[in-house]
C-alpha cells in the first residue's frame, strides 16, 4: 500500500461578486410586486404578505456577507431570479467542465504535474448539468487525460468522499495520481425567492491532485493519515429535481425541486454528529484535538463551524485554527472546505496536523486528516 499525499490544490472564482445588499434590493423589490399582485387576498385575510429580507439578517444568520456568481443579472433581476446561462452546443466545453478545467490546470500547476502524471479523474459535487455524459470524462478530455474517469454526488460533502475514493485508488495501485474536482453552481438550484435560503450559496470550482507520497515533489504537500466517511438518512435537507419530474406535471415549477431545508432541524443535529465524528476520527488516529494545528471546515454556517469546533476542541477556535471563507464566498457546497485549505494552509509547518472536513444533506459527513511534510 502507498502512501498518498494531496501535492496541489486549485480554485476557480466566479466573476461576479454579490453583495448581501444587491441580493437584498433584489428579493425586497420582488416581495414588494408580489404583495401589491396580491393586496386583495392579502386584505381578506386569505394569505400572507411576504416579508422583506435585509443585509443585517442575513450577516446574523448566516456570517455571510458577500458570494460569487456565474451569473448576477438573472438573479438580480425581480422578475427572473435564477442566473442566466445559456446552453452550449454539444461540441462546445460545457460549462461546470470549463470551471472544472481552470480549476484543476491551477492545481497540477501547483503539484508540478502535466495531464500524462494523472491516471484518474473525478467530478464530484452536489448537482450535475446533465446525466451523461460524464462530466469528468469532459474534463479528462478536455485537459488530454489518458486513464478514467467518472462523476460523484454526496452533496456538500462530494469533496471528501471524492478525496478517499482517490486515496484508496492512490493506496492500492489503481492510479498514480488522481485528480478530484469539485464544480458547484449552487445558484442555479438556489430558490432566490425565499427569504430564509436566498441568500446561502455562492458558486465556485475547486481542484485537489492525490498521488503517491514517493512520487511527489510539490512544495506543499500533505499527507493523508486518514479519512473517515459517514451517512444517516435525514429529509431535512432535498432538493426533489430529477429526471422522473417530467412524469407528474403537477410537481414541474414547485418549491421542492429547488434546495430547500429546515434550518433550525438541521443545526440541531448535524453539528454534534459532525463533532462526534471527528473527533473519533482524530481518537482512532491516535492524535489529541489540542494537537491538530488547523480545522478546514464546511462553509455553511458560521455558528454551525463555532459549535463544531467548540465541540471538538472544548474551547472556541481561533480565527487561525479554523478560518472562515464563508464571508466571502458563502456556501459553495463541496467546495468550501477545499476553498478554505487553499487558502488558509500557509505558515503550517513539517509535522502539523490539519482536518478537512464537510458535511450536508444526505446527512453525510467526510474528514481527512492531514500531516504536513
Amino acid at each position: 500500500m502507498h502512501k498518498v499525499v494531496i501535492s496541489g490544490t486549485g480554485l476557480f472564482t466566479p466573476p461576479h461578486a454579490v453583495s448581501n445588499q444587491e441580493l437584498v434590493a433584489a428579493f425586497n423589490a420582488f416581495v414588494h410586486a408580489h404583495n401589491q399582485q396580491h393586496a386583495d387576498r392579502i386584505a381578506a385575510g386569505e394569505m400572507e404578505p411576504l416579508a422583506e429580507s435585509s443585509s443585517e439578517f442575513i450577516e446574523k444568520a448566516s456570517g455571510i456577507k458577500q458570494r460569487f456568481l456565474m451569473d448576477k443579472s438573472g438573479v438580480l433581476d425581480p422578475a427572473r431570479m435564477a442566473p442566466r446561462l445559456p446552453e452550449r452546443g454539444n461540441d462546445e466545453l460545457s460549462i461546470q467542465a470549463e470551471m472544472a478545467v481552470a480549476a484543476a490546470r491551477q492545481a497540477l500547476e501547483r503539484a508540478g504535474r502535466s495531464a500524462a502524471d494523472i491516471d484518474m479523474v473525478i467530478v464530484a459535487c452536489s448537482n450535475m448539468q446533465r446525466p451523461y455524459p460524464a462530466v469528468s470524462i469532459e474534463v479528462q478530455q478536455a485537459l488530454g487525460i489518458q486513464g478514467y474517469a467518472f462523476d460523484m454526488n454526496v452533496a456538500c460533502s462530494s469533496a471528501t468522499f471524492g478525496i478517499q475514493t482517490a486515496v484508496n485508488a492512490v493506496a492500492c495501485g489503481q492510479a498514480r495520481a488522481v485528480l478530484m474536482v469539485n464544480p458547484e453552481i449552487c445558484s442555479a438550484h438556489l430558490n432566490f425567492r425565499d427569504r430564509d435560503s436566498h441568500f446561502i450559496f455562492g458558486d465556485a470550482c475547486t481542484a485537489v491532485v492525490l498521488e503517491r507520497a514517493e512520487a511527489a515533489s510539490s512544495a506543499q504537500r500533505y499527507e493523508v493519515l486518514g479519512s473517515k466517511l459517514a451517512t444517516v438518512f435525514s429529509n431535512n435537507i432535498r432538493n426533489n429535481f430529477g429526471f422522473l419530474n417530467r412524469c407528474d406535471e403537477a410537481g414541474i415549477g414547485q418549491a421542492d425541486k429547488l434546495f430547500v431545508q429546515q434550518g433550525r432541524k438541521v443545526f440541531k443535529e448535524v453539528c454534534p454528529m459532525v463533532g462526534d465524528h471527528i473527533a473519533a476520527h482524530l481518537e482512532s488516529l491516535g492524535i489529541v484535538p489540542a494537537e491538530v494545528a488547523r480545522f478546514w471546515l464546511h462553509q455553511a454556517n458560521l455558528a454551525m463551524n463555532q459549535l463544531i469546533s467548540r465541540r471538538v476542541l472544548g474551547r472556541e477556535a481561533g480565527e487561525q485554527e479554523a478560518p472562515v471563507i464563508l464571508d466571502r464566498y458563502a456556501n459553495t457546497s463541496s467546495a468550501g472546505s477545499v476553498i478554505a485549505f487553499h487558502l488558509h494552509s500557509d505558515g503550517l509547518r513539517s509535522g502539523d496536523v490539519g482536518v478537512i472536513s464537510s458535511f450536508g444533506a444526505g446527512y453525510s459527513v467526510g474528514s481527512v486528516v492531514l500531516r504536513k511534510i
